[in-house]
């Protein structure tokens, strides 16, 4: 699944492999469409199950926006992984780094289905950027560029 792969699309199973991300934590359930080096469109079936429900908001549901941001990393953490062969067994990770330019523009609520549409903006060494945008159905839910760093997750940051 490196960039020559034709595959462009993956469901959970293979969302499973690419991910270190387990529930309740992983937020992305399928990827419809994937270019290399490019984009990837990615989508989460919001449903009034997810935990977060529970305390945000009891009378009136809302996805809190962290998780949105959240979600939204994970569908651009695909598109790296995709892109660079990388997997979580390598030893290696991404981690979020940074959000310029973020703005949600509609709330997130049990029913939806929030579709990402992430693209690959910059890639430097380590350091990934992507200018992704979160909808539901034709409606802008969140913009954001978000930035991405590759670590070594076996060595433990030094002071």
């Amino acid at each position: 699944m490196s960039t020559t792969t034709t595959k462009t699309s993956f469901d959970l199973r293979d969302i499973l492999k690419l991910l270190p991300h387990r529930y309740p934590f992983l937020l992305v359930d399928r990827v419809t469409a994937y270019e290399p080096g490019k984009s990837l469109t990615a989508l989460k079936n919001v449903t009034y199950n997810e935990q977060f429900f529970t305390g945000h908001f009891p009378e009136l549901p809302v996805m809190p926006g962290v998780l949105i941001l959240e979600a939204m990393a994970q569908a651009s953490g695909l598109l790296a992984v995709l892109d660079s062969g990388m997997r979580p067994e390598s030893g290696f990770i991404l981690y979020f780094a940074g959000i310029d330019e973020c703005r949600f523009k509609r709330p997130v609520v049990p029913g939806d289905q929030l579709v990402f549409h992430t693209e690959l903006d910059k890639h430097k060494r380590d350091l990934w950027k992507f200018r992704v945008r979160a909808t539901v159905g034709e409606e802008l839910a969140c913009e954001a560029v978000m930035m991405c760093v590759l670590k070594d997750a076996k060595r433990p940051e030094t002071p």
